[in-house]
């Protein structure tokens, strides 16, 4: 899930941030059938599935609903993961990752349908995303296309670049892939109406209840917080790496990263000039996402970091590369930045599954977008309630120790080091085309040289071969023989 912000004041579909009322804290003992711990996206997803599923459902969150990542995402509801598809079939076969894809495509219209209830208001649904090329390689569009269209079976179509160009004026994207099925909401309406869901199914949800020690063993696991003890036959870890005391080795599992975003000021007729595209566009090297919310602003994230920086810092990262993007929209103003901590795993993919007898996990997703929060719920909650095994299909992708503050450094290195190779990349993507541009340009103008210079000698060569020519002689018309008369 990326951890970008959706909320925004002054525009249709977003709302302003503010404080709502803090729900109650647990401080009596209670006896459930499932302990969420955490109550984000993630989180809360597992208690509604589970509380449909007819289990008592106890979340215990540390701080506020939403205090964390989940509270500040995009939005994009699209198929697939945070990692590239080929690394994903490597890892564990064509079939295996084809299974993976499908997940994610029912855990969009899991989130549809949810958007579709009277519990959600203000989810401000758009439709559509585009992935687009920094790169000229259409070969590799060929590629994705049969993996995702045939292997895979997603709706997607190839965009040349003349079409991507047509609705992104800018020279800075080629060829691209449009995910018409794919969608957004406003991430934040979509958090508080999952509460809503979840308390409506009979989840109860405790805030600023912090877990500060669980007690595995035996059939009934025993959580404890700072008032009150519970007791649950199964235990979902849904915290990010804010996790801590619960179980700090799933916390330690994930690599701690904040990406700049902001959310800029009303840009008028401007806008729609430069952007003809509703939905969100993200680049295939991750350097940029960004979509129109409001009508006439630009939600951008851009950047990531694995140490914590305040976010006014990185505006200035923001809005040089909206200006590097799309020039024609000058200096743009920004409204608002923001930025949260998401837990991105060594792995690149979600942990969902079962850990041990009775202790589940959902975490890990940065970068992975709301249907994978949406699915891993309903996974968890049917592998509880109905035996469910489909959970196994993330099995391959084990806990891995992010490596603490020298994996914090390596992957600040890995990812600025991706970062300027792709933008390199596409530099020298650009200086090609305006190289074959200028080639085809000077081309063109030698063949018109070349044949205005045929032409010319064809008229010289014409005119030499009159002037050559004899007079032509006088018209002797045959004299009639004397009548014989």
């Amino acid at each position: 899930m990326d951890s970008l912000p959706t909320s925004a004041t002054n525009g249709p579909g977003f709302t302003a941030e503010t404080e709502t009322e803090p729900h109650a804290r647990l401080n009596f003992d209670l006896d459930v059938d499932l302990c969420v711990i955490g109550a984000g996206l993630a989180g809360l997803s597992v208690a509604l599935e589970a509380a449909q599923a007819g289990l008592s459902v106890a979340v215990l969150e540390s701080g506020r609903i939403g205090w964390g990542a989940s509270g500040y995402n995009l939005g994009s509801v699209m198929p697939g993961y945070g990692v590239p598809i080929a690394d994903l079939i490597a890892r564990v076969g064509l079939d295996h990752a084809s299974a993976l894809w499908a997940l994610t495509r029912e855990g969009m219209e899991i989130v549809r349908a949810r958007a579709a209830d009277e519990a959600m208001t203000d989810v401000a649904l758009s439709d559509g995303a585009l992935e687009v090329s920094n790169v000229d390689r259409g070969d590799r569009l060929v590629e994705r296309l049969q993996t995702l269209g045939v292997d895979f079976g997603s709706e997607v179509e190839g965009w040349a670049t003349d079409k991507v160009r047509d609705v992104l004026r800018t020279d800075r994207y080629f060829h691209g892939i449009h995910y018409p099925t794919a969608f957004q909401i406003d991430g934040r309406s979509y958090l508080r109406g999952l509460e809503r869901l979840a308390r409506r199914a009979g989840a109860r949800i405790f805030e600023e209840t912090p877990v500060v020690e669980i007690d595995f063993s035996g059939i009934r696991k025993r959580i404890f917080t700072p008032n009150a003890r519970l007791r649950a036959s199964d235990i979902v870890l849904a915290g990010s790496v804010h996790l801590g005391a619960p179980s700090r080795r799933v916390a330690e599992t994930l690599l701690p990263v904040w990406r700049a975003a902001a959310l800029t000021a009303p840009l008028g007729d401007r806008l729609p000039e430069v952007i003809g595209f509703a939905g969100s566009i993200a680049d295939t090297d991750g350097v940029d996402h960004y979509r129109i919310v409001g009508g006439d602003r630009l939600l951008w994230a851009s950047g990531e970091t694995t140490f914590e920086v305040a976010p006014q810092r990185l505006e200035r990262i923001v809005r040089r590369r909206i200006r590097t993007v799309f020039p024609q929209l000058g200096g743009v103003a920004i409204d608002r930045s923001f930025s949260a901590a998401v837990g991105v795993t060594v792995h690149g993919m979600p942990q969902i599954g079962e850990l041990r007898p009775g202790l589940w996990v959902a975490s890990g997703f940065g970068r992975q977008g709301l249907a994978t929060t949406a699915i891993a719920g309903r996974l968890i909650a049917r592998g509880l309630s109905h035996a469910d095994e489909r959970w196994k299909l993330f099995s391959p992708f084990d806990l891995v120790w992010a490596g603490g503050r020298i994996g914090r450094i390596v992957g600040q290195g890995v990812y600025l080091a991706a970062r300027e190779g792709a933008l390199a990349a596409g530099a020298l993507a650009r200086y090609r085309e305006r190289a074959a541009d200028r080639t085809r340009v000077r081309d063109a103008r030698a063949e018109v040289k070349r044949e205005q210079r045929q032409a010319r000698v064809a008229l010289l060569r014409s005119a030499e071969t009159t002037r050559a020519l004899p007079p032509n002689p006088p018209s002797r018309r045959p004299v009639p023989p004397p009548s014989a008369e």
